[in-house]
């Protein structure tokens, strides 16, 4: 018996009501999402104390973010780095922007956080040339055809025992598809086989279903 969508979303309400309840400023940030340019494209409320877990099980401190949006999972990942912690978020458009540097505010977690806007690889290579401490953490979820690109840079800007996590890894199941004419769909399966390639990285990917559809991600740690 295959469950609805509606039965996904249901779990998902009953988790998060359970375990996850959202304060003021996480649930205005997730509303103002219908003011960006990606209205509903931030992660669930459990996938971003799921983040925030992560975060915290690492002892990640610095953070680098591919995809800003309206800052709902930089919040979430401000508030897993502490006082003491930074969050670097990247982020193509500057209406995004504005209303992410809002709710950063409103959360209480805006002198932590750097909002670099434009192109987010340009940005990228912007602090490697800096020579920027190494990112703990980073969370990819920007546009998916540039996934091989932003893996490449954030190899540039962490060290051994840092985890990056990908989004929006299973495409409602078209990641099987070697064929698929989909960009974002390549972008997603060239990044999984330069991960699998790779010597320096372990990683594993998992499907998820709930309030966001049929997705998944992934998981790296970086181990040398």
């Amino acid at each position: 018996m295959y469950a609805s969508e509606q039965a996904w979303r249901e779990v998902d309400a009953y988790f998060v009501d359970t375990l996850v309840p959202e304060d003021e400023a996480l649930v205005h940030a997730r509303q103002s999402g219908g003011a960006t340019t990606m209205p509903q494209a931030e992660v669930a409320a459990n996938q971003g104390k799921l983040l925030a877990l992560l975060c915290g099980m690492s002892g990640a401190r610095r953070v680098l973010e591919f995809g800003t949006l309206a800052g709902y999972s930089t919040i979430w990942l401000a508030r897993a780095v502490g006082r003491d912690g930074h969050v670097t978020t990247l982020e193509l458009e500057p209406q995004n922007a504005a209303v992410a540097a809002d709710n950063l505010r409103r959360a209480g977690v805006a002198e932590r956080v750097d909002i670099r806007t434009g192109p987010a690889l340009k940005s990228a290579e912007q602090l490697v040339e800096a020579g920027t401490e190494p990112y703990d953490f980073v969370f990819i979820d920007a546009d998916k055809p540039s996934n091989p690109a932003y893996l490449k840079a954030s190899l540039a800007l962490t060290r051994p025992g840092s985890v990056i996590v990908i989004d929006n890894v299973v495409r409602n199941g078209a990641v099987t598809d070697p064929d698929s004419d989909d960009d974002r769909v390549r972008g997603v399966r060239t990044v999984l086989a330069d991960i699998a390639a790779d010597d320096r990285l372990e990683a594993t990917a998992l499907q998820t279903v709930g309030a966001k559809g049929w997705d998944g991600f992934t998981v790296v740690r970086r181990v040398r």
